[in-house]
């Protein structure tokens, strides 16, 4: 809701556009890219999801909630599928709303299955995948350990050449981002995502650098 900053947006609870929204951690400066999880807005999601290093896909614990966004038409495998096939290869699974389920292990062990089972078959190792139970409106497990939680242990995946990374919060999965390595030695790719025109300073192209290096100053 906090990035959602269209009115359509906030009268009808959903995210329509993408929307930026950059922060730093004890290890990285990360921008999070929030794309939309409606189906009248995948275009949108496509144009978010393809600019990523990492994809955090936001599960809904709630009854029903969940059932139905991996559901055979369901906007969560959905997702899942579109981001794996745009080539974002690191996944990290937070179930949120925790707090509707009382805070049910039965509930998150549940999801925790089934959802290892579809991101399974869409191409996703789930040993390396971190899953953390959250609750966003409450704060729980983003920033530190929740106290509404003492069953969950945290969580651990594998990382490149069998590395293991461990932790409890959505900050520490963050944190636990294996940086992707991109040729620099090669010409200069930058694929754009978008155009802005911003008064005073002039036309802005926006995208991410897939090869090559760009710096200040640089000319053709």
């Amino acid at each position: 809701w906090v990035l959602d900053k269209l009115k359509a947006e906030r009268e009808r609870g959903i995210t329509i556009d993408i929307a930026l929204w950059k922060f730093e951690t004890p290890k990285y400066e990360v921008t999070v890219i929030d794309a939309p999880g409606h189906r009248d807005f995948i275009k949108n999601m496509i144009t978010g999801t393809s600019q990523a290093d990492c994809a955090i896909l936001i599960i809904a614990a709630g009854t029903g909630e969940f059932e139905a966004g991996i559901s055979k038409d369901g906007q969560t495998r959905e997702h899942a599928l579109l981001a794996f096939t745009l080539g974002v290869r690191q996944l990290i699974v937070a179930v949120n709303k925790m707090d509707t389920t009382k805070w049910s292990e039965e509930r998150f062990n549940e999801i925790i299955k089934e959802t290892t089972n579809f991101i399974k078959k869409v191409g996703y190792n789930p040993k390396s995948v971190a899953f953390v139970p959250i609750s966003g409106w409450h704060g729980d497990n983003m920033l530190e350990e929740s106290s509404n939680m003492p069953w969950y242990k945290g969580w651990t995946r594998e990382g490149k050449g069998g590395v293991v990374f461990k932790g409890k919060t959505l900050l520490d999965a963050i944190d636990a981002i294996e940086p992707p390595t991109r040729p620099t030695d090669k010409p200069l790719r930058l694929p754009l995502q978008d155009v802005y025109k911003i008064g005073g300073i002039g036309t802005v192209p926006v995208g991410r650098v897939e090869t090559g290096i760009i710096k200040p100053g640089m000319s053709q």
